[in-house]
């Protein structure tokens, strides 16, 4: 019974199309990390403003600190080397010390060994030099994917299998041509079927049909094939007049050509906290190492937090918007991989402002299902990791009580998780195809999540039994999933779908352990 709740998830190839125009021209990269309101001077007048930043905006960077202001990996291991070089201390004695501070530590404090990145040591950001880039081909059809998106799927064409391909490559080779082509039977009717198209996303989207089904699963799309032309117009326009309001300098400010974001009519707070983030989001990405991605990023960011005041820009959004930006601006690109290789300030301006605005409008909609992990206190977050500390008791028993035995909080940790939605642990290829399945399940941002978080950890069960507080909290925050490729989600996935379809709803004191659900697979 336990067998049928696991599905089957297919490992696509990435399939490269053939048109050829090249959009790339002899120019150099944007030059990173220039004024704002200098980079709209130079994209719309109508957001005419200067070169320049105060000092005080200027961005700084303390190597014992991450983007949080919380402790870094690098901070922590330097601490353990001095702890371990004083007579008398031992690795014991450094367990304790960590157990004293967390049992008397307020909430933030326990958080604070949790916020850094830990796929990578945060260092200082590192932006391309400037080059003639290697050149994207944009799709010749684009304005007609601009208008409706549903263009776009004639153009999905199938390469032939590769000569010598072996029988294994060329099953996988058709099975990816009947999925998709499933799903553009699904995508090309007039009144699409919702609970159809979500069944099938639960097992990955197919990166050609990705971004409609993405906006269509978030309900920013219209089902009706007859609405979708004018709702998405509609809504571009909104979202560009709402950033108009929100960056047009008053008459003053035009005069004072050293404004203060005050002085341009900004919350200063919020955008001198976007204005430090964005630089650090992916920065291992050369995709979001662009002027034209960043201002990008930061307008969508800004425009959500006034708009949402009860909770404002909370670090780690900025994150959540760039599976949005990155899957969005593939639609217009024949080659799949975005993340090298072009500079989006070469782009047509309507085909960056239509990305910018669908992924504004798709964040808002994600955050409405998950905004009490943003508002003061953040007490969706807090509920969450006390849930996984309770569901993990329940699946891996052991694992629960070893951590309790080495003084390990699971705030500590998973604060992140729920935070980023792990995000800072996996890939943002790997994200996209979480995210696949996330909108195919029913609040799967949250609830489903969960289950996630639980067999993520669990995961690594066999390491951390024979870990003590330090190292626990060492590993928890390096996690070897650096070379995880699309099959290790998927697995992760299944394994948290059974889980949920195990513990959701069930009382409290049924207890299933990992080895009983091993024999019930056997």
């Amino acid at each position: 019974m336990v067998r049928a709740l696991i599905r089957v998830k297919v490992n696509f190839q990435q399939l490269e199309t053939t048109d050829s125009t090249l959009i790339a021209s002899d120019g150099a990269y944007t030059p990173p990390r220039r004024g704002y309101s200098n980079f709209l001077s130079s994209t719309d007048g109508a957001w005419e403003a200067e070169d320049g930043r105060d000092e005080e905006d200027a961005l700084t960077y303390d190597e014992d600190e991450d983007e949080f202001g919380l402790p870094s990996i690098t901070s922590m291991r330097r601490k353990s080397k001095r702890l371990q070089s004083k007579p008398g201390k031992d690795q014991g004695g450094i367990v304790s010390d960590h157990r004293k501070g967390t049992s008397s530590a307020s909430a933030s404090a326990l958080w604070a060994l949790d916020n850094g990145d830990v796929a990578e040591e945060r260092a200082l950001p590192t932006y391309p030099s400037a080059k003639k880039i290697e050149g994207k081909i944009l799709r010749p059809q684009y304005k007609d994917i601009l208008q409706d998106p549903a263009n776009s799927l004639h153009l999905i064409s199938h390469p032939p299998v590769l000569p010598g391909a072996t029988a294994k490559e060329r099953d996988a080779h058709a099975s990816r041509i009947t999925r998709i082509n499933k799903f553009k039977k699904i995508l090309q009717a007039s009144s699409i079927n919702l609970p159809e198209l979500r069944n099938s996303a639960w097992s990955g989207l197919p990166s050609e049909v990705r971004a409609m089904s993405w906006q269509l699963l978030l309900g920013y799309l219209p089902t009706s094939s007859e609405r979708r032309v004018a709702t998405l117009d509609r809504k571009r326009r909104e979202y560009l007049e709402g950033i108009r309001q929100a960056f047009e300098r008053p008459a003053s400010a035009t005069r004072d050509r050293h404004s203060t974001g005050r002085g341009r009519g900004l919350d200063e707070a919020i955008w001198h906290q976007i204005s430090i983030d964005v630089p650090r989001t992916n920065p291992h990405l050369e995709l979001y190492s662009y002027e034209a991605t960043q201002r990008s990023l930061e307008r969508i960011l800004y425009l959500w937090a006034i708009r949402h005041p009860a909770s404002g820009y909370v670090q780690g959004i900025n994150d959540l918007v760039t599976p949005f930006w990155q899957v969005f601006l593939g639609q217009y690109i024949t080659d799949p991989n975005v993340e090298t290789g072009m500079d989006p300030g070469q782009l047509p301006r309507p085909v960056l402002d239509a990305v910018e605005a669908d992924s504004f409008w798709c964040l808002t909609k994600l955050l409405e299902g998950i905004q009490d992990n943003y508002i003061h206190m953040q007490p969706g977050i807090t509920r969450q990791v006390s849930a996984l500390r309770d569901l993990t008791a329940r699946i891996d028993g052991a694992l629960a009580r070893h951590m309790e035995q080495e003084g390990v909080e699971f705030i500590q940790f998973s604060f992140r998780w729920m935070n980023c939605l792990l995000m800072r642990e996996v890939s943002v290829r790997n994200t996209i195809r979480m995210w696949d399945t996330y909108l195919a399940e029913d609040q799967g941002f949250s609830a489903f999540h969960l289950y996630v978080c639980a067999a993520f950890l669990v995961k690594w069960s066999s390491q951390l039994l024979h870990m003590d507080f330090q190292e626990i909290m060492m590993f928890l925050q390096s996690l070897p999933t650096r070379d995880w490729t699309e099959k290790d989600v998927e697995l992760l996935l299944s394994e948290a779908f059974i889980w949920k379809s195990l513990f959701a709803g069930s009382q409290a004191h049924v207890v299933k352990t990992r080895d009983a659900l091993a024999e019930m697979l056997l």
